[in-house]
This record gives C-alpha cells, structure tokens and sequence, in this order.
C-alpha cells in the first residue's frame, strides 16, 4: 500500500486501528441485531445485501480508464445538501464518468430517487464499516474520488479507500459543539487522528469548522461555504397555485411544520398549535414518517380534521407522509416552524423556507446549524421560541402582524442569496481530482 505524505503511521495510529477492528468484531452479536432492531422499529428496509459490502448486482465492474466519483451522503438532509453539488459536477463530468451515491437510510435513498434522479448512475446503500465489508465495496465500485457530506467518517472506509488509492475528501464538513467537545476524550483524539492520516482534503462550512478538523488531525483543509444554501436554486416542479389546489388550502392561513423529531417534539408542537386562536391550515412533516400514526393520534384529540397526504386526504391538520415534498410546500406557508431545535436535537434545515422567503420559528437547540440559525436572527429572519406558549405566542404573533412576516421573509431571502456558489466550489474541487486521473 502506498505511503501519503499525511499520513500518520505512528505506533499510537495502528494500536487505534486494531482496537477499533477487535472491539467492533467483539461486539458484533449486540450491534447486529440492534441495527435490524431499529430498522424494523422505523419500518425502515434497507438492502442488507448493500450494507454487508455486496453491491456487485447494483454497481457494474469498473473497466480500464473508468473515472467514477463515490459521493456518500447519509440521510435526507445531506441527500439535498448533495444534490447542488451533483448537479454542478454533471455539468462537466469527464466522458464515460460515473457517479455513485451512497446514503445509510432508508428515507435517504428514497429522497435520493425523489430529489436526484438523473445525477446519478448507481445508488446504493453504505457498507457497514466492518473491515471486510468495506474492502468489498470499494473493490467493486473503485472510485477515483470518494466525497463524503458533512462529518460521516468512518475508519475502515477510509483505510480500504487508501488501499485502493483513492482521492478521499469531506464535502461541506462541519463539526458541532457537542461532537468537538465530545472528540476531546483521549480514546477519540487517537481515533480521529488515525481516521485523518487516510483522509486527503477537508472543504469546510466556516472557518470555525475548519479549526475544528485541524485541531483533529486533518491537514488539508479549506473553507468552501454551505452547500444547502443553494438547494433551491432550481425551478419548483409545482407552482405555489398547484400545492394550494393540491393540499386544499382555501384562504386560510397556513402553518408549515418541518422535520419534528423524537418523543417530545411532535407532541409539543401539536399542542402549541392548538391553542392558537386564529383558524390555520396546519400541514405537518415529522422527520421519520413511521411516527405519523401516533401524532395522529394526538392530533385528533384537538383539530376537528386530520388527515394525511399519503392516504389522499384533505384536512385542517395534514401530515405530510411523503417523501421529497416539503422543500416545496414550504412554499405556501404563511408561517414555518422548524424542528430539531425545540428537544436537544440539534436543530433542522431552516434554509430552505428561508430562500422562499418565509419567516421562520424554530427551537433553542441548534447546534448543528449553529452559524445560519445565529446569522438568521440577527438578519431578523427567524424567531426563537423554547417553551409551548412560546411557539404559540411566536405563531400568533407573525399571523398578525403581515408587515412582520414579509420583513422577516425578505432578510431571510437576502441571506440566502448572498450565501449561493458554494456547490460550484464543491464541484470544481471534485472535478480538479476526476481529470488528472
């Protein structure tokens, strides 16, 4: 195998790799069935065949001269994060390239058949990062470049990427407060440090997520900006008149509610909503669809009508059951609030109701959008509400107040547009490694 200029190939960095190996094969009997566990829990049916490390019936045998780009984005917001930069990578893909998408739920592939289609040739699940999984994938799709989205790093794939001399590279990285305070403990200093000798280059969000790699170990490291700013830089499949029609929206006010996540957030926001005294049409998207069945339930206790979109149905409080959607239907929300943030979650996308220029509501807790959540309230774009009265003062308070909601709605707008371009960065970064192949 060869040997990187960065690489750390100290005693400490291959006790680490031995350790990971021995502990994560000692542990096999407990962690194989909770993963099928909390698969079958969510209702989730990912391809086992897939995250055992067989791909060999999605993915063809690479042939001589082949370029092809592995892109790995875990769930449905790095799905969309990715979806920008596919598109500026297809513009000038080298003839005869490939590209494979990899995702490690089942909403993220099917947000990547919904959202992607077209910008990609294979998808595919990501192998569990067993050692003998992951050398099976990365034989079979050898990639030339691996792009992994954010911070879903992985040893083994990293090390099977370096035994096949791949270009690897961390697109659109961020690191939150809670995962760097966490990286202090010793044991994960050593693992990230051996994880960052098999990684090439790091593009980061901001300057403080590049400190961040640095101080873990990455050496190669650049601030390229955010990728889901420019998200919905692409013309709506469906005007704001269709999704009205569609949804039986009327000449009521309309509360949007994106990607409610855990046992308190669905709950909390439902009964905020309900003691609003102004007549909305609420349309709600929890985050895992599997848990609709339940707040649907609550819901029922309160609301006159509900219903859900999957089912046909047209209601005072709808949940949008669907996969692909929300991103637009944002558009005819006079309101949005955003999950995440209310439960210690570490927030949702809040960029996109933003860029269609909707004020927004969204928790305390959003660490993982840290910079765009604190750049929007100081932008005066979005609201900050903790606390069940809170949510529901914020909502009545932007439903009567109409100057407030389109002031709110251009800052966050604004803030948007000024933020485009990172996904071009992100691709010619990629494109630079696919044509010195």
């Amino acid at each position: 195998r060869r040997s990187r200029g960065s690489r750390d190939d100290s005693p400490n960095s291959a006790d680490m790799f031995l350790i990971y190996n021995f502990v994560l094969n000692a542990l096999f009997p407990i962690w194989v069935p909770w993963m099928w566990l909390r698969a079958r829990r969510r209702k989730e049916a990912p391809n086992w065949k897939h995250r055992f490390g067989n791909v060999t019936a999605s993915v063809p045998s690479k042939k001589p001269g082949d370029v092809r780009l592995w892109l790995h984005a875990v769930s449905v917001g790095e799905v969309n994060a990715a979806v920008p930069i596919l598109r500026e990578v297809r513009k000038s893909l080298p003839e005869g390239a490939t590209i494979t998408l990899s995702v490690t739920t089942s909403t993220g592939y099917q947000t990547a058949e919904a959202n992607a289609k077209g910008l990609y040739d294979y998808l595919i699940y990501m192998p569990i990062d067993v050692l003998r999984f992951q050398l099976q994938a990365v034989q079979r799709v050898r990639p030339t470049v691996l792009a992994i989205m954010e911070t879903e790093l992985w040893m083994n794939l990293l090390w099977a990427s370096d035994v096949f001399e791949v270009n690897t590279m961390v697109l659109n990285g961020r690191i939150s407060d809670r995962a760097f305070r966490r990286s202090q403990n010793p044991i994960l200093k050593s693992y990230y440090r051996t994880l960052f000798g098999w990684m090439g280059q790091v593009f980061a969000q901001t300057d403080a997520d590049a400190e961040r790699f640095r101080a873990l170990g990455a050496k190669e490291v650049s601030v390229l900006g955010n990728s889901k700013f420019d998200e919905l830089a692409v013309a709506p499949k469906k005007s704001v008149t269709e999704w009205r029609a569609e949804l039986g929206i009327t000449d009521q006010k309309v509360v949007v509610v994106g990607s409610t996540r855990g046992e308190i957030e669905g709950p909390l926001v439902i009964e905020a909503l309900a003691a609003v005294k102004q007549p909305i049409k609420i349309i709600h998207a929890p985050r895992h669809i599997e848990g609709v069945a339940e707040l649907r339930k609550i819901a029922e206790t309160t609301f006159r009508s509900v219903g859900q979109r999957s089912l046909g149905e047209q209601a005072d409080y709808l949940f949008l059951d669907t996969y692909g959607e929300l991103g637009e239907v944002y558009s005819v929300a006079d309101v949005v609030i955003i999950g995440g943030g209310f439960d210690s979650l570490g927030g949702q996308n809040l960029i996109q109701p933003m860029a269609l220029g909707k004020p927004v509501i969204h928790g305390p807790n959003m660490h993982n959008f840290k910079q765009v959540a604190a750049t929007a309230k100081e932008a005066g774009a979005a609201l900050t509400a903790s606390t069940q009265a809170e949510i529901t003062a914020a909502v009545e308070q932007l439903l009567a107040d109409e100057p407030l909601r389109t002031n709110m709605g251009t800052a966050g707008k604004n803030l948007i547009e000024a933020n485009l371009g990172a996904s071009a960065r992100y691709a010619a970064a990629i494109l630079d490694k696919l044509n010195a192949k």
